[in-house]
């Protein structure tokens, strides 16, 4: 009986010390998931304005993150954050 009880802590231990250990890089994917969709969304609005004149980005993953990256850097900036 002893050695269930043992071994259900020490298995209790372990996922905690994982999750401790991939929620970093869970943080990050999804950020830039969100990131991606928020720049996606803005260059959407930007194809639909531009096209009365002509203008057309492309819309995929690598415009999206490039897109969102670039407009939250340069919010960043001119609020001095």
């Amino acid at each position: 009986m002893d050695i269930n009880i043992i071994t259900y802590l020490a298995c209790i231990c372990f996922i905690f010390i994982f999750g401790r250990i991939f929620i970093v890089p869970l943080k990050n994917i999804l950020k830039l998931v969100l990131n991606s969709i928020l720049g996606g969304v803005v260059i959407f609005v930007i194809n639909l304005i531009g096209a009365n004149f002509g203008f057309h980005i492309g819309l995929n993953f690598f415009t999206s993150i490039l897109v969102r990256n670039t407009w939250t850097s340069r919010s960043c900036l001119s609020n001095s954050c």
